[in-house]
């Protein structure tokens, strides 16, 4: 099963030039803004959205707009976005850039395209990403978030999963499963974006990027509005 997984996907991004070539012509800037703008939607219907305590006390959120998912049988999703971690003064880190990809067997057909934001609950998950290829379900517990306000009550009863992951589309959240899906450091985006040929995604989210843009500083100050507990 896992073979044809890995095949779908390898088919996907062979025939699709949408997910083949995203890495390539995105603007790395735009993907920071997009981010803000889906934080943004957190705070703004926190009764539909993700719960408050629970984003308050992550180690650390990845935020991915627009992740392709298509299928005809054999389907796939893959997407690139950003991670951000907590440091143990309570301060955002600056951005990584990181891929997600995954794919599923099953009948299916067509495409769309959604948010996907995963929420850590400890470091040890961040660890596993920087130290390459990770794997949702199988190097980390990871669980469909609750949604809203009501929501909040049921993390009490799930703390076994190690992130919980999210879609957003037409504005509103949801508990999305994937497991199977892999995240990885887009080291490429991470040089582009920082100046930096030998930048890792450790460096950034140490603090070692040695950057500071406008849309880095607005994203962090709606991450640090979004969660204020240390």
């Amino acid at each position: 099963m896992k073979g044809i997984v890995t095949l779908g996907i390898a088919v996907l991004l062979a025939l699709n030039p949408v997910l083949s070539c995203e890495a390539a012509s995105d603007d790395r800037e735009e993907k920071i803004v997009l981010a803000t703008d889906i934080l943004k939607e957190i705070t703004v219907i926190p009764e539909k959205g993700i719960p408050p305590s629970l984003l308050n006390d992550a180690a650390g959120v990845a935020i991915i707009p627009n992740v392709i998912k298509i299928g005809f049988v054999i389907g796939g999703r893959h997407g690139t976005g950003i991670l951000l971690v907590r440091g143990r003064n309570g301060q955002w880190s600056n951005p990584s850039f990181i891929s997600l990809t995954g794919g599923s067997v099953g009948w299916q057909i067509g495409a769309q395209a959604t948010d996907v934001i995963l929420v850590f609950k400890n470091r040890k998950s961040i660890d596993g990403i920087m130290d390459g290829k990770f794997t949702l379900g199988a190097d980390a517990a990871v669980a469909a978030g609750p949604v809203g306000r009501r929501g909040e009550a049921a993390t009490d009863t799930m703390l076994k999963a190690e992130i919980y992951s999210y879609s957003r589309s037409r504005g509103l959240f949801a508990g999305v499963s994937l497991e199977g899906s892999a995240l990885q450091i887009d080291d490429k985006a991470n040089a582009s974006y920082y100046g930096r040929r030998d930048i890792t995604g450790r460096n950034v989210l140490s603090g070692a990027a040695g950057r500071e843009t406008p849309e880095i500083a607005r994203l962090r100050a709606m991450l640090a509005a979004s969660t204020p507990k240390p």
